[in-house]
């Protein structure tokens, strides 16, 4: 089975406040839930914001480390699930499920082959 990242975008800003907020996170366990009980759920986390990233790269021939993240954006990925689904298709059907719980835009894209 093939392996996909669901990576959830999320605005810039505060996140709701916890009448919104709490709601999503629960019906967010039951479909992480479901999902585990399916066989297709192998891993998920939610980010901090941008601001809190480090970024690592190589100039002149040195390792620098520099704060914030590599890029400004209106929207950042703020957290994302790990799948195993037999196709696109399939991993499709859970994004579907995923952005209905959320409100929030899901991209999804397969790992290369582990061979």
């Amino acid at each position: 089975m093939q392996q996909y990242l669901l990576n959830i975008q999320q605005p810039v800003g505060d996140p709701p406040p916890p009448e919104v907020l709490e709601p999503i996170m629960r019906e967010l366990t039951a479909l992480n839930d479901e999902m585990r009980a399916a066989g297709v759920w192998v891993f998920a986390g939610g980010l901090h914001d941008p601001d809190a990233s480090s970024v690592v790269r190589v100039k002149d021939g040195e390792v620098v480390v520099t704060d914030g993240p590599y890029v400004e954006g209106k929207e950042h990925v703020g957290g994302f699930t790990v799948l195993r689904a037999a196709d696109l298709d399939e991993a499709l059907k859970w994004a579907g499920r995923l952005t209905r719980v959320l409100g929030l835009p899901i991209e999804v894209r397969p790992f290369h082959d582990r061979a």
